[in-house]
């Protein structure tokens, strides 16, 4: 059974997006050559990403860019080559090569693609996905890469959640720019 990951970027003040959805504080200017590698290797893992509507829109409209491609052309070819499934009720089709719309009961979808043979999956961004799916055990693991910055407003990744979840931490990464990668299991 192929693994799901939650692989977010959060504050420290615990928000992944910012007032009006704002992700430019993830993306600060310090510059690390050792976390722009890991980064990138991540981006070559080749698993498949499953993706809500507004991270989608998000990323749909940034990965098959000239800049993008320019700027970040491992972490570009990763995403534009990579198996994508965006959840959404209203959206029809996908203009982003590799991706597939679901709109049925999620918590459904994603245990079948589970099932499927493969490479693991990861959810990124996509709040709404991760606290709906959260208390249903079928998130394996949640990697965070908690950036040293405090926005005092914004989105939690886990709103709405009404249950409490206990997590189990495998593995910790500081790098020179600050941020600090937390890997946790679901148990």
């Amino acid at each position: 059974m192929r693994s799901l990951i939650v692989f977010n970027s959060v504050t420290l003040d615990g928000y992944f997006t910012g007032p009006n959805a704002d992700m430019s504080w993830a993306h600060r200017e310090h510059t690390d050559p050792e976390f722009d590698a890991f980064v990138a290797g991540n981006a070559k893992t080749g698993g498949m990403l499953l993706l809500g509507r507004t991270t989608y829109d998000m990323m749909a409209s940034w990965w098959p860019t000239s800049q993008a491609i320019k700027a970040f052309p491992e972490v570009a070819a990763g995403m534009n080559s990579a198996p994508k499934v965006v959840f959404s009720k209203k959206m029809e089709k996908s203009d982003w090569s590799n991706t597939r719309v679901v709109k049925g009961d999620l918590a459904a979808e994603v245990k079948k693609l589970k099932q499927e043979p493969g490479p693991d999956m990861a959810i990124l961004g996509s709040g709404s996905i991760v606290a709906q799916l959260a208390p249903t055990g079928l998130i394996d693991e949640y990697t965070f890469v908690l950036t040293p910055v405090v926005l005092g407003a914004g989105r939690t990744l886990f709103d709405g959640m009404k249950e409490k979840l206990n997590l189990e931490l495998t593995k910790s990464r500081a790098f020179k720019n600050g941020n600090v990668v937390l890997s946790y299991s679901a148990g």
